[in-house]
């Protein structure tokens, strides 16, 4: 791959402001201080070829709905979080920006690419072991050694956060109970930037808030009588993650993915997934549940 990749297509994209960088500690990006970020097709330019003139950007392609690739990437944050800004990674979604993949003629996911200078420089395809992960890093940074301008030096003056209104209102709206308001508010951010992290987790955090309010209080007894309603057993691990029990909420869960099949597993397996993004996907009882879940699943 190293050389032969045309990235070219994606500079018309310069114009197009990054998607909002997540301080809230939704993600990974807040907790290893900027050495993680998001990219889609809009911010390429910017957050990978305009950055890999400093320092190399390790390009990460893969994607939430693969659980390798999701195992895999919490590895790849602690070492960028390790790297002290010597690398940073760039996590792309294949399901989100399949034109990234395709330009990089990605065949599998996970696949790792280095670029640097705008090209890439080194690669590899499918989750490998941290000894091998380390020896590969120490390469790239030996292969650019003395090459890139390095990384650019924070300002000594802290930049004064100024409070977004938006997100005033929506704020209000949730301190009030008004739940549905509140989804609005935050919606309008959605609506108006797709990528904003801190505004996605809120809405699912309060979604989850609104259904749980429906849930009859004695599912839990109802769906441990009758292990084959799937809607009890939503309705169970649902008051499982409210009343801060999310070990139980995830086990039951698991549990049913693994002894259904067909549309059922497919479901159980969807309600999960929306449970382990109530959370920073680096919380230990994620990574967890998500290795259980892919054992079940396969």
């Amino acid at each position: 791959m190293s050389g032969a990749v045309d990235l070219s297509a994606f500079k018309e994209r310069a114009t197009a402001p990054p998607p909002p960088r997540n301080t809230s500690g939704d993600g990974a990006v807040s907790a290893v201080s900027g050495a993680v970020i998001e990219v889609t097709e809009e911010n390429f330019e910017s957050e990978v070829l305009l950055k890999s003139s400093q320092v190399p950007v390790i390009v990460n392609i893969g994607g939430r709905a693969y659980e390798p690739s999701v195992v895999f990437t919490e590895v790849l944050e602690s070492f960028a979080a390790r790297a002290g800004g010597k690398w940073i990674l760039a996590n792309v979604d294949v399901d989100v920006s399949p034109r990234i993949a395709q330009a990089f003629g990605v065949q599998s996911v996970p696949t790792v690419v280095a670029v640097a200078a705008g090209q890439p420089l080194a690669d590899f395809q499918g989750a490998q072991p941290e000894a091998q992960l380390s020896q590969w890093f120490d390469a790239v940074l030996q292969a650019v050694e003395g090459k890139l301008s390095g990384p650019v030096p924070e300002g000594d003056e802290p930049v004064e956060e100024v409070e977004d209104p938006r997100f005033v209102a929506a704020e209000t709206a949730l301190d009030e109970g008004d739940l549905d308001s509140a989804i609005a508010a935050y919606q309008v951010i959605l609506d108006a930037e797709p990528n904003n992290a801190e505004a996605k987790s809120a809405v699912r955090q309060v979604k989850f808030m609104a259904r749980v309010q429906g849930v009859d209080p004695e599912s839990i007894a109802a769906a441990d009588a009758d292990p084959s309603n799937l809607e009890l057993q939503f309705a169970a691990a649902d008051l499982e993650m409210f009343a801060q029990q999310p070990e139980a909420s995830f086990a039951r869960l698991i549990s049913v993915v693994s002894r259904t099949a067909g549309d059922d597993k497919a479901a159980a397996r969807t309600h999960l997934l929306e449970l382990f993004e109530l959370f920073d996907p680096a919380e230990p009882i994620v990574i967890a549940a998500r290795r259980k879940l892919a054992s079940a699943l396969y």
